[in-house]
């Protein structure tokens, strides 16, 4: 096991490039979040550039604050391959800071309508000054495959619903 990040994978019966736009909305990232720390989107653009920033809401019991806010930056944009962001925050001066650590989907489509999902924390680039205060990583190994899970139920395509007295 690498001591720097971790992963999950799943086979879900989903088409990559829906799989994709699923990730690609920040909407839908409270949703998937496998811890429940993730609230709203700040912004709601579609992720679609290397660079892009997007802020989200967050709430965490041990956080000092509680509730808080993350500024990410769009690392990797594959579609409908790969797409991934580093996790930091917005100084009082406007500046953003990176933790070094890094959220990445790698999509592998293994036909038309069935995709593998690798999700992978990385926290590798972090500095020793931020591991003296925060122990990596900051969740069960559950999180991850519970992410996975709730990615799923949101791209699967709509069932059918019953009309009355079926």
């Amino acid at each position: 096991m690498d001591l720097e990040n971790v992963s999950a994978t799943l086979t879900v019966e989903v088409p990559a490039e829906r799989v994709f736009a699923v990730l690609a909305d920040p909407a839908a990232h409270s949703a998937i979040d496998g811890t429940g720390w993730v609230q709203e989107p700040v912004d709601r653009a579609p992720l679609t550039e290397v660079g892009q920033i997007f802020r989200m809401d967050m709430y965490h019991a041990n956080h000092p604050n509680g509730e808080y806010q993350v500024a990410n930056k769009v690392q990797v944009l594959d579609p409908p391959r790969a797409i991934g962001w580093l996790t930091g925050q917005e100084k009082g001066d406007g500046r953003l800071e990176f933790g070094g650590w890094i959220w990445r989907y790698d999509l592998v489509p293994l036909g038309p309508s069935e995709t593998e999902v690798t999700l992978t924390y990385d926290w590798s680039a972090v500095p020793p000054f931020i591991r003296e205060y925060i122990q990596f990583p900051p969740f069960g190994p559950e999180h991850l495959a519970n992410s996975l899970r709730h990615l799923a139920a949101l791209a699967a395509p709509a069932s059918r619903t019953s009309a009355p007295g079926e």
